[in-house]
């Protein structure tokens, strides 16, 4: 690594967290903290993520503030779940109305903004298995103690999941996109953020002030775009990292993948200054025993830092 970067990681990088949740809230300050829960046909796993973390949301001197799950469009019983397991739910629809929502995972974390009304926001995938709840203090550690952090994210070790895709094959392990992906367009567009051990992971903290300044891909290259952004408004010490342990999640099929890389190479280009095509990724299907082509449109929509919205955003009751 480069130097600047070893440095970093000396300093912003906590691989056994050791701070408790009466010192966060001791440190809290008059700061309101909201969790996040984006989802999307996520009952099968969010009533024990909400379950889990409600719990920081009880008593006279919370840790969180307001515990939100906001939906993008859910066809099963992920909000009834939600709700009845304790969290507040809100649609897409119902914040900055006077913009059609569109698909994707970037565009709900960006309502959410509009949503909550917290000066430290905290983001927890919704699919998680075995979630343990510990990951909400060690994300908020580090901006809610240390001076200067704006974004945190989290690392772990992702055990391999095997599961049978629509095809019949096996797919095979966790974190392929960061490895074959990320990392790699990291080392050579922004190589000070070689340390970020999960660039791409789906649970991470940052202060209102960082996310209502910079714009959010609507895409799965949002997670990439606030790190790049991060970086460039704010400096390379306004990250720090946390140890979370172990992350089980479930394993999407190659084809999924292809998409999902896609997004991101577009988000860093466009966050690099460098020209992207706009192209379709075009990927191949076995059809009654030929390869046959099947392009997917890339969706370039970005939305502006939501501090720039002309029309105040709407709060969710």
């Amino acid at each position: 690594m480069m130097p600047i970067t070893e440095d970093w990681f000396a300093r912003r990088t906590w691989q056994t967290p050791d701070w408790t949740v009466e010192d966060l809230i001791a440190a809290k300050r008059g700061r309101k903290v909201s969790v996040v829960l984006p989802a999307l046909n996520e009952e099968a796993t969010i009533g024990a993520i909400v379950a889990g973390i409600r719990p920081f949301t009880e008593g006279d001197r919370p840790l969180v503030d307001d515990l939100l799950v906001m939906d993008s469009g859910s066809t099963d019983d992920t909000i009834a779940i939600a709700r009845a397991n304790g969290a507040r739910v809100a649609l897409r629809t119902d914040v900055v109305t006077h913009l059609e929502p569109v698909p994707g995972k970037g565009e709900v974390l960006w309502r959410s903004l509009a949503a909550t009304d917290g000066d430290v926001i905290c983001f927890i995938d919704s699919d998680l298995v075995d979630f343990d709840p510990g990951f909400v203090p060690s994300l908020l550690g580090p901006l809610l103690l240390a001076d200067g952090v704006h974004l945190v994210k989290g690392f772990y070790r992702r055990p391999l999941r095997l599961e049978v895709s629509d095809s019949g094959a096996l797919d095979h392990g966790g974190g392929r996109v960061t490895e074959l992906v990320a990392r790699p367009l990291l080392s050579a567009l922004r190589p000070e953020l070689a340390g970020i051990v999960q660039p791409l992971g789906g649970e991470y903290a940052g202060t209102r002030e960082l996310l209502e300044s910079v714009p959010f891909a609507t895409s799965y290259g949002v997670e990439i775009g606030l790190l790049l952004d991060t970086v460039e408004s704010f400096g390379l010490d306004a990250i720090a990292q946390v140890n979370l342990g172990v992350r089980k999640h479930r394993n999407r099929n190659l084809m999924d993948l292809g998409v999902m890389s896609r997004q991101i190479t577009a988000t860093a280009l466009r966050r690099s200054g460098l020209p992207d095509t706009g192209a379709a990724l075009t990927q191949f299907v076995q059809v009654g025993g030929e390869w046959v082509p099947n392009s997917r449109e890339l969706d370039p929509t970005e939305r502006p830092p939501m501090r720039t919205l002309v029309a105040a955003p709407d709060q969710v009751a």
